[in-house]
């Protein structure tokens, strides 16, 4: 057999070799200044910053033991004060509305009352008569004379303060010395910045001494009652960290204030209240919300935050860093706690992985594994 004869005869087998051999991926760099294969991604440590891929190497930790309650929103009642009359009186003005926001000293309401008008005489007729003595002085007038209209002078002032005016408004009708003008209106003032949250009464109403007329609060701060059985609250200590979650999924942090010790009769559970930020204005009086209040502590266990982990081909993965190549490791996770994420296998002690931009990773992949479809 010729050679001739012999390489035609071969060519089919070795053209069938060269198929079979592997054919590398090649990575492609876009406008991210990475470069992408199949299933992994490299991105330089200055790529990675500009792009806001933050990492973490993994170490054990010992994970937040919670306790899950229903619970229901409400008002700080540390950061709430109310405007009461202090006598009968009749509405005469109304200054604010429902929901308004006021600062500290604004007028609320005016009223006008009986007793108000003859206290604003007292205390005009007593101002005279007191400055008067006072202009003849202890030489003219007698010590008990002299006395006598100091302690009226000051009583009027305080019987009109009591009553609800304020000491500037008493100066006033003091200087004014009008008689005519003790009319007996005075007015309520905000005892501190805040939301109007209550303001139920008509113009013209007479109402009595203690009759809430407006509850002023600040919204940036709310307090979550938490109901916890009988068996879990002796694992709750004041101070505890607490998450708030929302039927819409919106979580906030907060911190066990009190514990109450009397069990409620009709729940039979006891009350957890829960201090939480709310500087967005997201909670709202009246809202119900689910708390997890930290009880104790896990043993050390490996853990990621919970953004780390995503969903691929059907499976959990997280991102590897392993120089500057990036790639999704699947993984078997445990219990979530808290923000994190117990990983039962797939990772190990000194792995570093992806933290943040999990969802441009997940792109990058995903462009080039379409680009190589085409």
């Amino acid at each position: 057999m010729t050679f001739s004869n012999t390489f035609l005869k071969t060519m089919p087998v070795i053209a069938a070799l060269v198929l079979a051999l592997p054919v590398p991926v090649l990575a492609n760099e876009d406008d991210h200044g990475e470069e992408h294969a199949e299933n992994l991604v490299r991105m330089s440590d200055s790529k990675r910053r500009e792009n806001g891929v933050e990492t973490l190497r993994l170490s054990p930790m010992a994970l937040a033991e919670e306790i899950s309650a229903p619970g229901e929103v409400g008002l700080d009642l540390y950061q709430t004060s109310q405007a009461t009359p202090r006598i009968a009186a009749q509405i005469i003005a109304r200054h604010a509305r429902l929901g308004d926001a006021v600062s500290m000293s604004a007028p609320l309401v005016t009223l006008s009352s009986v007793d108000m008008a003859s206290a604003q005489g007292d205390l005009i007729v007593t101002a005279r008569e007191w400055d008067r003595v006072k202009k003849l002085g202890r030489k003219v007038v007698s010590d008990r004379r002299y006395v006598e209209a100091q302690v009226a002078a000051q009583q009027s002032r305080a019987k009109v303060l009591a009553f609800g005016m304020t000491k500037s408004a008493a100066d006033k009708l003091v200087n004014m010395g009008d008689a005519s003008k003790a009319t007996g209106a005075f007015t309520l003032y905000a005892r501190q910045d805040g939301t109007i949250m209550r303001d139920d009464f008509v113009i013209g109403e007479i109402v009595q001494p203690g009759r809430v007329l407006f509850e002023v609060t600040d919204e940036q701060s709310v307090w979550v009652n938490a109901r916890l059985s009988a068996d879990d609250a002796p694992t709750i200590s004041a101070g505890a960290p607490a998450r708030i979650l929302t039927s819409s999924g919106m979580q906030f942090a907060g911190k066990v204030l009190q514990l109450h010790h009397a069990i409620d009769e009709t729940t039979r559970t006891l009350s957890a209240r829960i201090a939480v930020s709310n500087t967005e204005d997201a909670l709202h009086a009246g809202q119900f919300v689910t708390a997890f209040i930290e009880s104790g502590k896990t043993a050390p266990v490996l853990a990621v935050p919970q953004d780390a982990v995503t969903l691929m081909d059907g499976g959990t993965h997280v991102f590897v860093l392993e120089g500057d190549t990036l790639t999704p490791e699947p993984v078997l996770t445990g219990a979530t706690r808290g923000d994190w994420v117990e990983i039962k296998s797939g990772l190990k002690r000194g792995d570093e992985i992806a933290t943040s931009q999990i969802f441009l990773l997940k792109s990058l992949i995903l462009k080039s594994s379409i680009g190589d479809e085409h």
